[in-house]
């Protein structure tokens, strides 16, 4: 009786459907954003666009000068209403400076001093009270004035602290004396005048020249006090 042996498997190839797969082309890569759609594009200009603006509104306020800057108007204080405000409401005499011309009033205001003066009938510290116009001196520089009912020490250090007295400087007879510190600090010149009305402290300070101390003390030591209006 004859033996039945089975066939070896034969190899078999890739088939119709590795064929047909590898035939078929794969998905295309996807297009870049910005080109997707063109409200893409717009919105991504957008940003652009407003640095574009801002850097010429920059450039517009922008402007050369081969002189150097201009000079722009001087703020202006006013001196004759400011003082007679000063003169109905504090309680020393205010004077208002003649100056000659070209000296500008910049600035000014009132402050006060604790424990600024002693009162005469009591003997007790109180708080002082000052006034003080700014102007701009025609050296170009600042020159301050400042009245108070203050003592002489205590309005000094209310201007700077760090200064002693150095000397005396007489203008028109009138002695005033002179307080300096170290190299930073701006001098003091002070004198107190009397008046049938009372006494007042005066101080000038500021970055100006000694001339311009002169002038702006004399200006004012040479005026009497004014009239209360109240």
């Amino acid at each position: 009786m004859a033996e039945i042996v089975p066939e070896a498997p034969t190899a078999s190839g890739p088939g119709i459907l590795a064929a047909v797969t590898d035939g078929i082309p794969g998905p295309k890569p996807p297009k870049p954003r910005l080109l997707q759609d063109g409200r893409d594009m717009f919105w991504s200009l957008v940003p652009l666009v407003v640095a574009c603006v801002i850097l010429a509104g920059l450039l517009g306020m922008c402007s050369f000068q081969p002189k150097g800057p201009a000079e722009g108007a001087l703020p202006t204080y006013d001196t004759v209403a400011a003082l007679q405000s000063d003169a109905d409401t504090l309680d020393f005499p205010v004077r208002l400076p003649k100056l000659p011309e070209g000296w500008h009033a910049n600035s000014g205001g009132r402050g006060s001093i604790e424990n600024g003066r002693t009162d005469p009938g009591t003997g007790q510290r109180e708080r002082a009270v000052t006034t003080r116009v700014g102007y701009l001196a025609p050296s170009k520089m600042y020159v301050s004035l400042t009245q108070s009912n203050a003592d002489e020490t205590a309005l000094v250090r209310s201007i700077q602290r760090d200064l002693y007295p150095t000397g005396v400087e007489e203008i028109d007879g009138v002695k005033w004396v002179v307080y300096q510190g170290g190299e930073d600090s701006e001098p003091v010149w002070t004198t107190r005048l009397s008046s049938p009305s009372g006494a007042a402290q005066l101080a000038v300070t500021g970055a100006g020249t000694p001339d311009d101390f002169r002038i702006l003390a004399a200006a004012t030591q040479s005026q009497p006090p004014l009239v209360p209006e109240r």
